[in-house]
């Protein structure tokens, strides 16, 4: 099969959403972590915007071992100079640089003129070369450049040494139809076109990113432009887990592969909604907490039965450990069948009858009935609030190095402990697992203002694992560590 090579802009295009910008240490992380997954071109960033990026893109080049370091210049000299500076240490390199083709860019952005703008792509694509083989270059708008104008540029700057072609829709006005036109036209009226690589670069604005790039391949293309998570400008870019996954899923039909290691897709996901402080949507195709959980009792019969029934994508295949049935109102007898089971009880059809009428009763009065609640149908009796804060002290600032002493009434016995951390929250976290003497993994950490201003109360959502089930913690403080502190306690008790 062919392979369609994977360009990731998470730390280019991804990083230009607002309040998302990464240091230098935190763009390495996500660079090694790109390179381990087998992702052939990372766009390391834009070395003319400012000295720091310059060097996150010079030592990135300096660490990754695999991937082509792509830098990104404007068609300017000064920018290809920087570019190539960047990439002084890399042992792949590319220059990508680009320039809007569009009416609407070429008059009201560039003020200038087609003729001119060709002319101008040309003399930069030639004076990349000077520094390296590898030249990338971006039609910017091409969904909205009129067809023979587009391939009139593309002509141009391959003669003048491209060897990648990029077709951005830009503003994510394109349909898939007119997208995979664009790239047939290409390739039916540019000589030579088919010794080079077509890429493409969808945005998100009308919601059609990956289809408008699955439509490019199925056209010809054989590069896709990313982000992690389909981070980006506005409402963000084609989602790598997604264009990956959709390519695994339906290879056969689409007669093409990629060399990303999917099992690493869940952790990479995790590891940029943290670094860049945007927590991913629940129902995020691939990598939402709701990817593969199912409440429906038709849905949690038919994934018991046959987990195919229901799921088109292995959840173990993007690094998520296991399908997730939630116990709601809307689940059905097999689902809670399932969870009792698992909590060691065994029933026959009778009983099982009797315990799901009691289940439904718990179920309305609850948005999820969790192991606890179950325990309780089922006649046990369980302490409540076996684990409850009695204090908590922070030291933190520049340059300290974050401390937390808590103290925690556990089955009403006092005990205390003190931590270090990389940050406050951290530090309190460690010191309740030094008290409880146990360690829990923190599947995800969400922070919510629930009134305004600087005084607000903030409130936390922890996703916590333990022993293969997940328990869900929630929290509110006018002090986030605070509200950090219960939200994790909270999800203890479930546990414990």
């Amino acid at each position: 099969m062919d392979k369609v090579l994977i360009f990731d802009t998470t730390l280019r295009d991804g990083e230009q959403v607002q309040g998302c910008q990464l240091n230098k240490k935190e763009k390495l992380e996500v660079a090694t972590l790109l390179d381990e997954m087998g992702v052939d071109v990372i766009e390391a960033g834009f070395p003319i915007s400012s000295p720091g990026d310059l060097k996150a893109v010079t030592e990135i080049g300096r660490v990754v071992k695999n991937a082509i370091i792509c830098p990104l210049a404007r068609a300017v000299k000064k920018d290809i100079d920087a570019a190539a500076e960047s990439l002084r240490y890399a042992k792949k390199k590319r220059i990508h640089t680009f320039i809007g083709t569009s009416d609407q860019h070429v008059y009201t952005i560039m003020k200038s003129s087609p003729e001119a703008i060709l002319e101008r792509a040309v003399e930069v694509v030639k004076y990349a070369k000077q520094f390296v083989d590898d030249v990338e270059f971006s039609a910017m708008d091409a969904g909205r450049t009129d067809n023979k104008y587009l391939a009139k540029v593309a002509q141009a700057v391959i003669d003048a040494g491209a060897t990648v072609f990029n077709v951005p829709d830009t503003t994510g006005y394109n349909l898939p139809r007119e997208f995979a036109e664009k790239i047939k036209y290409l390739r039916e009226n540019v000589k030579g076109i088919e010794k080079i690589i077509i890429s493409t670069h969808c945005h998100n604005d009308l919601g059609m990113a990956t289809a408008n790039s699955l439509a490019g391949v199925e056209a010809g293309a054989r590069q896709v432009e990313v982000t992690i998570n389909g981070v980006g400008e506005r409402a963000g870019n084609t989602a790598l887990e997604e264009i990956v996954m959709a390519i695994k899923a339906r290879r056969e039909t689409i007669r093409v592969e990629t060399a990303i290691k999917t099992e690493k897709i869940y952790d990479a996901s995790r590891t940029v909604s943290r670094l860049m402080r945007m927590p991913v949507q629940p129902n995020k195709a691939i990598v939402g907490r709701n990817a593969f959980a199912h409440s429906s009792g038709i849905h949690q019969d038919g994934v018991l039965k046959n987990r195919e029934n229901f799921e088109i994508i292995n959840p173990e295949d993007v690094g998520i450990k296991k399908t997730s049935l939630a116990l709601t109102a809307r689940s059905g007898r097999a689902g809670l069948k399932h969870h009792l089971t698992r909590l060691g009880y065994t029933l026959d059809d009778k009983k099982l009858s009797k315990i799901y009428d009691e289940f439904l009763k718990v179920a309305d009065e609850k948005k999820e009935v969790d192991d606890g609640d179950l325990r309780i149908i089922m006649g046990d009796r369980i302490p409540t609030q076996k684990i409850e804060i009695s204090l908590i002290e922070v030291l933190c600032g520049h340059p300290l190095t974050p401390m937390a002493t808590v103290r925690l009434l556990i089955g009403g016995k006092e005990k205390e402990a003190t931590a270090n951390g990389n940050g406050p929250v951290d530090a309190v976290i460690k010191a309740i697992n030094t008290t409880v003497q146990k360690k829990f993994e923190i599947e995800e950490f969400i922070v919510q203002a629930i009134t305004q201003g600087s005084d607000d109360q903030g409130r936390v959502h922890m996703q916590v694992e333990h022993e293969g089930s997940v328990f869900y913690g929630f929290g509110a403080d006018t002090d986030i560590i605070v509200a950090s502190a219960k939200a994790y306690v909270n999800a203890l008790n479930q546990i414990i």
